[in-house]
């Protein structure tokens, strides 16, 4: 009975899957006549006040109608440009023809033409007037879209203090122009597609042909056109469609505001996608390495960008372990600690009814608490209230003996740790995995943050980002890479590019680009007959 219930539901999906290719198969094509074309559209845009139909005659003889959303598009340019000269009257007793219409009369730019009613309803969405003509069985897509934007601003969540201060909008073309501004090669390509069946939002992958491997374009290509969902708000919803591993805490996929984040990430192989309405974009494959880079690592000198570099790895580990390692020595390794340190410790704790295990885990949560509270509170009294309330909810805790200072400074220092991560996304994944390393430190202790620890590697080494091994170039290792991993090697040492999916055009720079004191002078060989 199971099996025919199955059976049912499976056919019924396939007639439905039939259904809509049958649909999008056959188009709706545009009539020569004009008041039957409109009768679709205002049957389709019924109960839709914002959509306005003007209907005018050209030249005072053919019958014409504009179709556009009032407040997407530009009204002074549809005045000016498109029925101030349509309108005008023609003395002949012959309407004008069409050609010369789009190449006299029409003082637009960017002109479209389309030959369904799916073609026109699309446009219109977009912003862009579409004109129709009597007589005629395809329209004319005007660019006059006219968005309400936010202005370039420099992302608050990835600020730098040395490197460019803009950032994307929610606008799909500024975003394009700011990575043309830095791209200026005709091989930067993008391919647009529509995901959403409601909302049919515009979706753009962005490449540098030549450079990315064409493998991993069309991967790219088939994960998004296998999308089929009602709507996508945000790129978060394109990120969650695509990773590789979706149960896996740590993010396979980078997402950023920067647009030299997203140039970097290009010329490096990489494949970026942006969205429509949202001023995050999505750069794949990514390592692990790669969440905990930032762009500020290549404008400095190599020398503060290493040593910032392994601060960073440094308080990863602590913003991980500490809370669990102060759990696992205080219940079971007490021998560990120094004898001074561990009576002072012990004097603390007297009043404590909790063990550490407990005391911890409370703590914990009441940071985690107090940092989301600062997050969803207005920016005038979030970072006030998230200050005031630890000071206020550690001393309390201390005082009226629920914590002991020691953890109140180990909570501390864990969270300003967590902070040093550059990736929102990937220092959540360690704040994830900080509750399970406590448990397992309360009742293995320094065992069980070995497990712990083997866990996460292990998981962390299957992992893959459109192929791409997620602990590369360490796991497996590629020699060649590593100047880029545990220190940022000078500037003049990138000479190929990581091998992300393919081995084609790995050469990024000319040899020696080393800085010569003596270059030009004639003193050495490659000053020899310069300028």
């Amino acid at each position: 009975m199971f099996f025919f219930k199955e059976s049912k539901k499976k056919i019924v999906k396939n007639q439905q899957e039939q259904q809509l290719n049958r649909n999008q198969q056959q188009p709706n094509f545009l009539s020569a006549d004009l008041d039957q074309n409109l009768q679709k559209l205002q049957q389709i845009y019924q109960n839709c006040m914002d959509i306005v139909f003007r209907q005018f005659k050209i030249g005072g003889k053919t019958k014409a109608a504009l179709i556009y959303i009032d407040g997407l598009a530009n009204i002074e340019e549809i005045d000016a440009s498109v029925l101030d000269p349509l309108m005008k009257e023609n003395n002949d007793a012959q309407p004008i023809p069409v050609n010369y219409i789009l190449e006299e009369r029409l003082t637009v730019s960017k002109v479209e033409k389309v030959q369904t009613v799916t073609e026109c309803i699309e446009h219109i969405s977009g912003g862009n007037p579409v004109l129709l003509i009597d007589q005629q069985s395809e329209g004319f897509a005007l660019g006059l879209a006219n968005w309400e934007k936010r202005s370039i601003e420099e992302p608050v969540g990835e600020s730098v203090i040395r490197g460019p201060r803009e950032g994307f909008t929610e606008s799909l073309g500024t975003n394009l122009s700011l990575l043309r501004r830095k791209v200026r090669s005709p091989q930067l390509k993008t391919k647009s597609m529509k995901i959403g069946e409601y909302t049919q939002t515009e979706v753009v992958i962005t490449y540098i042909e030549g450079i990315a491997e064409q493998t991993l374009i069309r991967e790219v290509e088939t994960r998004l056109r296998r999308i089929k969902i009602d709507g996508i708000l945000e790129t978060g919803y394109i990120e969650e469609l695509i990773e590789d591993n979706p149960y896996s805490p740590f993010p396979q996929v980078l997402n950023t505001e920067r647009p030299d984040i997203v140039v970097a990430g290009l010329l490096e192989g990489r494949v970026a996608i942006l969205q429509d309405g949202t001023p995050f974009a999505l750069v794949v494959p990514v390592s692990f390495y790669s969440l905990l880079q930032t762009g500020e690592d290549y404008y400095e000198r190599f020398l503060i960008s290493t040593v910032t570099r392994w601060l960073r790895y440094l308080f990863l580990l602590v913003s991980l372990l500490l809370p669990s390692l102060y759990v696992a020595i205080l219940t079971f390794h007490q021998e560990m600690l120094p004898t001074t340190l561990l009576i002072s410790i012990a004097a603390s704790r007297e009043q404590i009814p909790f063990p550490a295990l407990v005391e911890a885990l409370m703590m914990e949560v009441v940071f985690e608490a107090l940092r989301e509270a600062g997050l969803r509170l207005p920016k005038q009294a979030g970072s006030a209230v998230s200050i005031v309330g630890a000071l206020v909810i550690g001393q309390a805790a201390v005082q009226a003996g629920l914590a002991s200072t020691p953890l109140i400074m180990v909570v501390a220092l864990t969270g300003i740790a967590s902070f040093t991560i550059p990736r929102y996304a990937a220092g959540f994944a360690l704040r994830m995995l900080r509750f399970p390393m406590i448990l397992l430190a309360g009742t293995l202790g320094l065992l069980g943050i070995m497990f712990g620890l083997l866990m996460i590697l292990t998981h962390m080494a299957t992992l893959r980002s459109f192929g791409v091994p997620y602990l590369s170039p360490l796991a497996p290792i590629q020699g060649r890479e590593m100047k880029d991993v545990l220190l940022r090697a000078p500037l003049w040492k990138f000479n190929t590019r990581p091998s992300l999916t393919g081995t084609d055009n790995l050469r990024r720079q000319g040899p020696d680009q080393k800085p010569d004191p003596d270059y030009g002078n004639g003193k050495t060989s490659r000053g020899k007959g310069g300028l």
